[in-house]
């Protein structure tokens, strides 16, 4: 019964799960970010290329 409830009490799955959920959530918004990112790039290439024609 006391090992039960020791493992009950025990949050350390829990700590990991969160650092999961904020790595997770991390990685969304940067690529995000690099997606938006090379939008912006590829257009600038693509204007630079027309002036040079």
């Amino acid at each position: 019964m006391v090992d039960l409830l020791v493992f009950l009490q025990d949050e350390s799955g829990a700590t990991a799960i969160e650092y999961g959920l904020i790595a997770a959530g991390i990685s969304v918004a940067i690529i995000a970010a690099v997606n938006g990112l090379g939008t912006s790039l590829n257009a600038t290439f693509q204007s630079v290329s027309t002036q040079l024609k």
